[in-house]
């Protein structure tokens, strides 16, 4: 079982909320709560990024 690291865990939530924000603000038609949801979404994929890469780096170093 893989553990999670604060960013890849930091990304998930960032993009759940973005995904919540995006949808809302597409029912609602508000515009700038839909693109804060994008927005969020694309922060969430970045830390979650650095985070796997982290995560790597660990992975690797670990095995010496």
């Amino acid at each position: 079982m893989a553990v999670v690291n604060k960013q890849q865990a930091e990304g998930k939530f960032d993009k759940a909320k973005g995904e919540v924000k995006e949808v809302a603000g597409k029912a609602i038609g508000d515009e700038q709560l839909e693109a804060e949801g994008a927005w969020d979404k694309v922060k969430g994929n970045v830390k979650e990024g650095v985070g796997n890469v982290k995560e790597a780096v660990r992975e690797a170093t670990d095995g010496d």
